[in-house]
Parts: C-alpha cells; sequence; structure tokens
C-alpha cells in the first residue's frame, strides 16, 4: 500500500472514531413512521443548547453503557436530583399533553397555602365542588355532603389521581380558576417555560401542555416538601366512605397507581422507587416521573408517550432509563441541566445576585456554579442529619402574604425512610 494510501485510510479511520465519541449516541425507537408525531424543529433551550436539540442526546464517556435499546417514548429525561445534571435526553422540551403528571405541578403550587392547613383540616364537600370534572375522570370517591380531612384529599390525589381530590381541594383554595393562574405563574417561576395549564388535574384540554423538563422540574420542587414526598411515596392507605346511620363511618382501601411503587399488575417494583407521579389519558397516552435512589445517588427519571404496545411499556422505559442513570452517572458529560427557579439568588461571593435566566450556555454555566456552592452549603451545614440538597440558593416565596428567604431543602435520607417497602 502507497503511504498516500496509508495517510488517507489513517485520516478516514480517525474521522470515524471521532464521530463516535463525540456525537450523540441514539436510542432505538419504534416510532419512526413517516405518520408518527415529529418534535418541532425549533424547541426551547432552557438548561443548555443540546436540550434544545431534536433526538437522543448523550456524551458518554469512557467505560459509559450504551443508552437502553427499545426506547419508544415520544420525550424522556433522566437527570441527577442533587446536582441537577441532565444525564441523557431525548426531545425532552417538546411540548406535550402531561395528563395527570401535572397534579405534581398542582400540589407543589396549592399544599403550603394557609387553607389548606393543618393536615388535619375538615371540609365538607359542595355539589359545586365536584362540577366541571372531565368525562371518563379518575376519581378516588369523594361525595358531596361528607367531610374530609385536608390529608384524605392529597392522598386521594396521589394515590388514586383522583380529579374529584383535586377539584375539592382547589375549591378550598380559592376556586379553580384561581389554581389555574397560580400553577401558571408557579411554573413560570420554576422556569417551566413549556408548560400552560388549563385543568388542574391534567385532564385533557386545548392548549394544555408541558414537556419531559418542565414535568421533571415539577417533581424536583415538589419534593422540598415533606408532605408532598410522604403522599407520592405512599403504597397504600384508607379512604373515608359512605357515612352510615348510627354507626362510625365506614373507610375503603386504595392503592397507589404508580407500579414502580406497588408492583401491581405484573410491574416489578423499582428498588429504591420513592415517587412520583403516573398519568394517562387517550390524549397524552402513558406520562410517569419517578425518583428513585441507589447508593446515595437520586435520579429523576420522566417519559412521556412511548408508541409501543406493551403493557406498562412506560414504567418498563422509565426503569431502563434509572439503570441506566445508575450505571453512567460519574461516566457521562452532562447534556445539559434543571434550572433554579427565577427567585433563586445564587452565591457569587458578594452577598447579592439575580435570578437565573432562561437558557444559554453562559446561563448554564452559571447556574451550575451556583449549585455546586449550594450543594457544599447544604452539606457543611448538615449537623450531622446526613446530605441535604438546596435548590439552588434561596427562594423566595410568599407565606402568609409576607415575603421571606428560604433556603428550601430535601434531606435525602429522610426521603428514603419515607419509602414503603414492596
Amino acid at each position: 500500500m502507497s503511504a498516500l494510501k496509508k495517510t488517507a485510510l489513517a485520516v478516514t479511520s480517525a474521522a470515524l472514531l471521532s464521530t463516535l465519541t463525540v456525537s450523540p449516541a441514539s436510542a432505538v425507537d419504534k416510532d419512526t413512521s413517516d405518520d408518527a408525531p415529529k418534535p418541532p424543529a425549533d424547541m426551547s433551550r432552557v438548561g443548555g443548547e443540546q436540550l434544545g436539540q431534536s433526538g437522543t442526546q448523550v456524551n458518554l464517556g469512557p467505560g459509559a453503557p450504551v443508552l437502553p435499546k427499545d426506547l419508544t417514548g415520544r420525550s424522556w429525561m433522566v437527570s441527577d436530583a442533587e446536582s441537577g445534571e441532565v444525564l441523557a435526553s431525548h426531545n425532552p422540551h417538546w411540548r406535550l399533553p402531561p395528563a395527570s403528571t401535572l397534579k405534581m405541578l398542582f400540589a407543589d403550587t396549592v399544599m403550603p397555602a394557609p387553607a389548606l392547613q393543618p393536615k388535619t383540616r375538615k371540609y365538607t364537600v359542595k355539589d359545586e365542588d365536584l362540577a366541571d370534572m372531565g368525562e371518563g375522570s379518575s376519581l378516588v370517591g369523594v361525595k358531596e355532603d361528607l367531610s374530609y380531612t385536608v390529608h384524605d384529599l392529597w392522598l386521594g390525589v396521589f394515590l388514586r389521581s383522583g380529579n374529584d381530590a383535586v377539584h375539592v381541594l382547589a375549591s378550598m383554595y380559592g376556586g379553580v380558576p384561581k389554581t389555574v393562574d397560580d400553577m401558571n405563574s408557579h411554573a413560570e417561576e420554576l422556569q417551566a417555560l413549556d408548560t400552560h395549564v388549563v385543568s388542574p388535574d391534567g385532564y385533557d384540554a386545548p392548549k394544555q401542555v408541558s414537556s419531559a423538563y418542565d414535568l421533571t422540574l415539577f417533581a424536583r420542587s415538589g419534593l422540598q416538601n415533606a408532605d408532598f414526598r410522604e403522599y407520592c411515596s405512599t403504597g397504600t392507605a384508607e379512604f373515608p366512605g359512605k357515612k352510615e346511620k348510627g354507626e362510625k363511618r365506614e373507610e375503603f382501601g386504595i392503592q397507589n397507581t404508580n407500579r414502580l411503587l406497588t408492583g401491581a399488575d405484573g410491574v416489578t417494583p423499582y428498588k429504591g422507587i420513592a415517587g412520583v407521579k403516573n398519568g394517562y389519558t387517550s390524549h397524552a397516552g402513558n406520562t410517569f416521573t419517578g425518583v428513585a435512589e441507589r447508593n446515595g445517588k437520586v435520579l429523576l427519571v420522566t417519559v412521556m408517550h412511548p408508541s409501543s404496545e406493551e403493557t406498562h411499556s412506560v414504567y418498563k422505559e422509565a426503569a431502563s432509563l434509572l439503570d441506566w442513570g445508575f450505571s453512567a452517572s460519574g461516566k457521562v458529560t452532562p447534556v445539559g441541566e434543571l434550572v433554579p427557579p427565577k427567585s433563586a439568588v445564587p452565591d457569587n461571593g458578594t452577598g447579592t445576585g439575580k435570578g437565573a435566566e432562561a437558557d444559554g450556555p453562559a446561563a448554564a454555566k452559571a447556574q451550575h456554579g451556583a449549585a455546586k456552592t449550594t450543594k457544599a452549603a447544604a452539606t457543611s451545614g448538615s449537623g450531622g442529619a446526613g446530605v441535604a440538597l438546596g435548590i439552588i440558593g434561596g427562594v423566595l416565596v410568599l407565606v402568609a402574604g409576607a415575603a421571606y428567604l428560604v433556603n428550601r431543602r430535601w434531606p435525602l435520607p429522610d426521603l428514603m425512610r419515607r419509602r414503603p417497602r414492596p
């Protein structure tokens, strides 16, 4: 072989090797027919430039496992819940109907409200509280003229995905229109800019959309709340039934519809699962966001609308992505990150700071630095209580009309202690 041919061969081989090393690895997607829905060409870049690109995005390093085959979700994402690093994604900013996973935003928005405190508060349901629910809505069994505690109603929301419980809580909060407005405002505060809320329960409605990225933000924010963590990780509970004359009120058992948590219907319970929420409508297909811990690492996964006809494919694809994420952690370069709320104040060494901006590499770099600062502060300030997660600096929230600077933390060991055993 001539020297010229040898040189050409070497250059070609090097180019191919470079392409294999730096190009995103693609998962096998069965939903590839010409008439299958396609993601928009121009998607949001909140969290990083690579997250705005269509298709599968992953930056594999030495020793990193390849992504699972046969992933059919139109959109999915797997992230490190503590650092906020996005390990891999597939059309994460594709705006799709969210179904009942939108209840995570509902809970994160209204759960802290004074009108819903304390959890033992009782409320007698009125006829109008249960009006205007979508036909075929999932229900826990709330009845008018009967009383329920706030605790009962949240169990109905998280375990049975009860739209009836959502509407009653929304009435207590101030009504459905106020709830929808506040959910949209809270989504904007979290920088979940793909989301538009029309119905607080996630029931299909025109122009109601979210994304895998935004649903992950809702889960991460909601999990800062101990009550949210408790409800989303509860496998079974007792719910009040109809009152019988002269007798103590009866109860009936309810079970969480998150099959990775309960192992129902032949789905294998996922080791380390601790919530969060599943959903389904004929329009949205199956949607799921989950959080799981393994060997001190906590991951979030979201899968939206898998096209596979395999039973419970949304859970199987979520489980395979979690398995991959735990194996790939530390062996991949993040494709983006979970941004902080707008009101988060990163520590820049001067005692002042501004909320994070929406997108772009510079913003992502600044947010990543803020995340490292907060993580270090949370760890050093734990006082032996274990690792804590800060939502990237302080978060400005309104409590009973007054503004407080709050460092919201997520005690990871406590989250795991609340996990029910399969």
